[in-house]
């Protein structure tokens, strides 16, 4: 007979269970997923296109989609924050490819032989064909921005977990911003005719500073979409402590 005392696990306490379930994300398949995914591609594209155009503010030179940049990341923090970085890689790197797959039919459009009566061509090509140099570097800008901005944001969440949502939203888009900037200006800087090391230092920085403000002047309207969403997904309420309130 075996007189050894046998071990009998102990049902978690409270504290453990919290721990566990400190970050709570919704499941992927509802229709909210959805629709953002859609509007973030349609965004990245447009602003590809966008970036076609220059445009000055008095000193200030700038693209015509510098205005739906901001929009990308907003989206982009929602789907993290609410929904996870697996589900947050996944709706990277289908963006990435729809604003690929655009790109290679833009150069379809163009190549194919123009009407005797189409005299669009020019304006075609100077709109949707823009130096491919600029086209890689905006998709490695974004798939790497994008992808460290989830992953600081979703880190910070399973360390924290509800509170301290301003936190990393800022934290997360200064990593990602940075990423995104340097990669792009690496790229795009022979393209654009800077040459010496130092207006190469200036673009980054400048235009690192002036995303990131952007980013964090909207941190107040991401932390009310992010709101919103977490109280319309149910998925996302039953995964909650009892004790955490979605923010």
């Amino acid at each position: 007979m075996n007189t050894g005392s046998s071990s009998v696990p102990s049902a978690p306490s409270a504290n453990s269970a919290q721990t566990i379930r400190r970050a709570a994300f919704a499941a992927a398949g509802s229709p909210y997923f959805s629709t953002v995914l859609a509007i973030m591609a349609v965004v990245v594209i447009l602003s590809n296109i966008g970036a076609s155009k220059g445009v000055t503010f008095g000193p200030i030179v700038t693209d015509g989609g510098f205005f739906l940049f901001p929009l990308a990341y907003i989206l982009g923090d929602v789907i993290s924050e609410v929904y996870g970085f697996k589900v947050a890689r996944r709706a990277i790197i289908t963006t990435f490819a729809l604003a690929a797959f655009s790109t290679l039919c833009f150069f379809i459009m163009i190549i194919l032989p123009a009407a005797e009566w189409y005299d669009g061509q020019a304006a075609l090509e100077r709109t949707l064909g823009p130096v491919w140099q600029i086209v890689v570097a905006s998709l490695a800008g974004f798939i790497v921005g994008q992808t460290l901005n989830s992953l600081v944001l979703v880190r910070m969440k399973e360390r924290f977990g509800e509170k301290g949502l301003v936190a990393r939203l800022m934290s997360s888009t200064g990593v990602g911003e940075f990423a995104d900037t340097l990669i792009f200006c690496s790229i795009a800087a022979p393209v654009l005719g800077i040459a010496d090391f130092g207006t190469f230092i200036n673009y980054v920085v400048v235009g690192f500073i002036y995303k990131t403000a952007v980013e964090f002047i909207f941190v107040p309207v991401t932390s009310l979409v992010i709101g919103w969403f977490k109280r319309r997904e149910p998925s996302y309420q039953a995964a909650l402590p009892e004790a955490s309130v979605a923010r």
